[in-house]
C-alpha cells in the first residue's frame, strides 16, 4: 500500500495549515491564532452580546420608575451626577440602591457620561457595593461597573481601583444577572491585556466554567465570550483546562441546536495550544463530537473542527489512530472535494 492511500496519510492532509498559526513552539503562536479567531468572532457577532446590561431594571410603570427609566437618555449635570455619588455612600441601603440604580441608567446608553461619573469618584463606592449583603444592591453596583467599563478609559481605572475579586466573588454569589453582568464586566476588563493574568489568578476560571456547565443561556454565552478573552493567555488555559472546561465545551458542542457550537468550538481552539487539552478533550469525547461536526455542521464549523483535530493529532500517532477508528477520513475527503475554497484548503493542502 503507497503512503497515499494509507488512511493515517489522510489524517495528515486535513491536519495541515500555515505553521506560525499552528505550531506552538512559534513564539507568535498565540498572538496570531488569537489575532485570526478575533477577527471570526467580529464575523459572527459575538462580542455584542456583552455591550450592556440587558435586565429589566423595573416590574412595574410607576411615575418614579418611568422617570428612572428615562434616566439614562437625560442630561445630568455635574452637581447632580456628584450628589449621586455621595448617595452611594449613604447610611441608608436604599438610598444606595436609588443612587446606583440611576448611576447604572445614566452610563448605559451615553458615553459622555461614563466619563462624567467615573471622573466624579463613582468607582470606587461602586466597588465596595459589589460586596454588599444585599443582592440587590449588589447586582445595582456589579452592572453599573459593567456599564462604566464600556468606556476604554474607565478600564484601567475600575481594575487599578480593586474591582476584579469583587466582580469574582459576585460570579460565585450573586443572583444570576449579577453573575452575568460579573462575566461581562470580566470580559471588558480582559481587554486590558494587563489585566487577563490578575483576572485568571483571582479564581475567575472555575467560576465561569460552572457559568458555562449550569447557567441560563445568556449566563453560557456570557461565560463563552470571557473565557475566550482570558484563555488568550497560556496559564489561563491550563486553568480552565483544569476547572474541567472540556466536558461543557463538548456538550454544548454535541448540540446541534444550542446556538452555542460556533462559540464552544472559538474556546476550544484556543485551549489546544496547551498540551493538558488534548488528554482532557479526549476523555471527555471530544473526538466524536468533532468527527459530528466534520459530517455535519456548517461550513464555519466543520473549519474549527478541522484545524481542532490538526492540533490534536500534531506528533501523535496515538491520536490520529483514534481519529482514523472514529470515521473521520470519510467525511474530511468529502471536505476536500466539496466544502468552500477555504474549507478544501484546510482538508487538502499538504
Amino acid at each position: 500500500m503507497s503512503s497515499s492511500s494509507s488512511p493515517l496519510y489522510y489524517l495528515r492532509i486535513p491536519l495541515k495549515i500555515p505553521q506560525i498559526v499552528t505550531d506552538p513552539r512559534n513564539s507568535n503562536f498565540d498572538a496570531v491564532k488569537t489575532t485570526t479567531m478575533k477577527r471570526e468572532l467580529d464575523s459572527i457577532s459575538w462580542r455584542c452580546d456583552c455591550n450592556s446590561d440587558r435586565s429589566n431594571e423595573f416590574p412595574t410603570a410607576s411615575s418614579e420608575n418611568r422617570r428612572l427609566l428615562l434616566a439614562c437618555a437625560s442630561e445630568y449635570s455635574d452637581d447632580m451626577i456628584g450628589q449621586l455619588v455621595s448617595q452611594l455612600e449613604s447610611c441608608s441601603i436604599e438610598e444606595q440602591k436609588h443612587a446606583a440604580m440611576e448611576i447604572r441608567l445614566l452610563a448605559k446608553n451615553r458615553s459622555e457620561n461614563r466619563i462624567k461619573i467615573a471622573k466624579a469618584g463613582a468607582i470606587k463606592p461602586l466597588i465596595s457595593l459589589i460586596s454588599s449583603s444585599d443582592p440587590q444592591l449588589q447586582e445595582y453596583g456589579v452592572t453599573a461597573i459593567l456599564n462604566l467599563s464600556l468606556c476604554d478609559e474607565n478600564k484601567e481605572v475600575i481594575a487599578s481601583s480593586g474591582a476584579i475579586k469583587p466582580l469574582v466573588r459576585a460570579l460565585k454569589t450573586g443572583t444570576s444577572t449579577a453573575q452575568e453582568n460579573a462575566a461581562c464586566a470580566l470580559l471588558r476588563l480582559s481587554q486590558v491585556e494587563e489585566n487577563k493574568a490578575e483576572i485568571g489568578r483571582s479564581g475567575a476560571i472555575p467560576l465561569l466554567v460552572n457559568l458555562l456547565e449550569t447557567g441560563g443561556f445568556r449566563g453560557k454565552k456570557d461565560a463563552s465570550t470571557a473565557l475566550y478573552s482570558l484563555c488568550s493567555v497560556k496559564e489561563n488555559k491550563i486553568i480552565a483546562v483544569q476547572s474541567g472546561i472540556m466536558k461543557p465545551l463538548m456538550e454544548l458542542m454535541a448540540d446541534f441546536g444550542s446556538d452555542m457550537v460556533d462559540k464552544s468550538a472559538f474556546v476550544l481552539s484556543l485551549l489546544m495550544s496547551v498540551p493538558e487539552a488534548k488528554p482532557a478533550l479526549v476523555e471527555e469525547g471530544g473526538v466524536p463530537v468533532l468527527v459530528e461536526i466534520v459530517e455535519g455542521g456548517t461550513q464555519r464549523q466543520k473549519e474549527i473542527a478541522v484545524s481542532t483535530l490538526l492540533q490534536l493529532c500534531e506528533e501523535s500517532i496515538v491520536y490520529r489512530t483514534l481519529v482514523a477508528r472514529e470515521g473521520a477520513i470519510p467525511p474530511l475527503v468529502s471536505l476536500s472535494q466539496s466544502g468552500t475554497n477555504r474549507a478544501k484548503r484546510k482538508a487538502s493542502e499538504q
